[in-house]
C-alpha cells in the first residue's frame, strides 16, 4: 500500500513538473511572439520614419537651391539715342544749345530746299512735245496756256520766251537768258545759309573746347595741385561740344551736297530745254514766214 501511494505521488509530481514546463514553454513562446511583433512594428515604423525623413530631406534639398539661388538683375542696354542724350546733357547747356540751334535751323532749310527742288523738277521732253503740238495746232497762245498750266522753272522760261515771240527771236533769246538766271537764283535760295551753319557748328564746338580747357586750368590753379578729378570736368565739356559740333556739320554737309546736286541737275535740264525750245521757235517762225 505504501509502495502504491509512493508511485502515485511520483506520477503526480512528474505530471506537475511536465505541466509547469509546458506552461513555461507557452509563456516563453508568447513572449517571443510579442517581442517579434513589437520588433516588426518598430522596424516598420523605423522604415516609415526613415522614408519620411528621406522625403523631407529631398524636398528640403530641392527647395534650398531655389531659395539660395540669387536673382541676378541684368542691366538694360542703353540705346544710341539715350547715350547721345546723356552726353548732350553732360556737355553743358550753354554751348550745346547753340550747336543744337544750328542743327535745327540747318535742317529746316534743308527740308524746305529739298521740297522746293522736288516740285521744281519737270519732264522737259514731255513739255517740249506738248508745246510743239500746241504751236502747230493752236499757235502761240495755246503754247502759252500749256506752259501756264505746268509748274517748274522750265515752264516759266518757255512762257517768257513765247510772251516775247512777237518782238523777234533776239528778244526771245534775251528773255530766256534773263528768266533763266532768275530761276537759277530761286533754286539756290537759302543754300548759303546752310553752308553758314555747316561752318558755324564746329566753331561753336571749338569755342566750347577752349572755354572748357580754361575752366580746367582755373581749377588747377585754385587747387594748387594737378588732380585728375579737377581737370576731368572741364576737358569732358570741351570734348563733347567739339564732338557735337562736328556731328552737326557732317549731317548738314551731306544734305548740302545733295541739294547742290539737285540744283545742278535742274540747271542742266533748263539749259538743254532752252536750246531745244529756241530751235523749236525758229522752225515754227520759218513755217509761218
Amino acid at each position: 500500500m505504501k509502495k502504491a501511494l509512493s508511485l502515485l505521488a511520483i506520477v503526480a509530481l512528474s505530471l506537475g513538473t511536465v505541466n509547469a514546463y509546458a506552461q513555461e514553454d507557452m509563456a516563453t513562446e508568447e513572449v517571443a511572439v510579442e517581442s517579434a511583433a513589437s520588433e516588426t512594428m518598430d522596424s516598420a515604423d523605423a522604415v516609415v520614419d526613415s522614408a519620411a525623413a528621406t522625403t523631407d530631406s529631398a524636398v528640403t534639398e530641392e527647395a534650398a537651391p531655389a531659395e539660395e539661388a540669387p536673382v541676378e538683375e541684368v542691366p538694360a542696354e542703353k540705346g544710341f539715342t539715350q547715350i547721345l542724350k546723356e552726353k548732350f546733357i553732360e556737355g553743358g547747356a550753354f554751348f550745346m544749345s547753340f550747336v543744337l540751334l544750328a542743327l535745327v535751323l540747318g535742317l529746316a532749310l534743308v527740308i524746305e530746299r529739298i521740297i522746293y527742288l522736288t516740285f521744281a523738277q519737270t519732264n522737259t521732253e514731255k513739255l517740249l512735245e506738248e508745246v510743239e503740238g500746241a504751236l502747230n495746232n493752236g499757235g502761240v497762245e495755246a503754247a502759252k496756256e500749256v506752259c501756264r498750266n505746268t509748274r517748274g522753272p522750265v515752264a516759266t522760261i518757255f512762257f517768257e520766251g513765247l510772251d516775247h515771240y512777237d518782238e523777234g527771236m533776239d528778244m526771245v533769246d534775251k528773255s530766256i537768258m534773263s528768266v533763266g538766271s532768275v530761276e537759277n537764283g530761286k533754286l539756290e535760295k537759302g543754300v548759303s545759309w546752310i553752308s553758314l551753319f555747316i561752318a558755324l557748328a564746329p566753331m561753336l564746338g571749338f569755342m566750347g573746347t577752349v572755354i572748357g580747357m580754361i575752366g580746367a586750368f582755373d581749377a588747377i590753379e585754385a587747387a594748387g595741385d594737378i588732380n585728375p578729378s579737377l581737370v576731368a570736368g572741364g576737358i569732358k565739356v570741351a570734348l563733347l561740344t567739339t564732338v557735337f559740333g562736328l556731328i552737326t556739320a557732317i549731317i548738314l554737309q551731306i544734305f548740302y551736297n545733295l541739294i547742290v546736286a539737285m540744283i545742278d541737275g535742274i540747271v542742266i535740264k533748263m539749259e538743254d530745254a532752252s536750246i531745244s525750245f529756241m530751235d523749236l521757235l525758229v522752225e515754227h517762225n520759218k513755217k509761218n514766214a
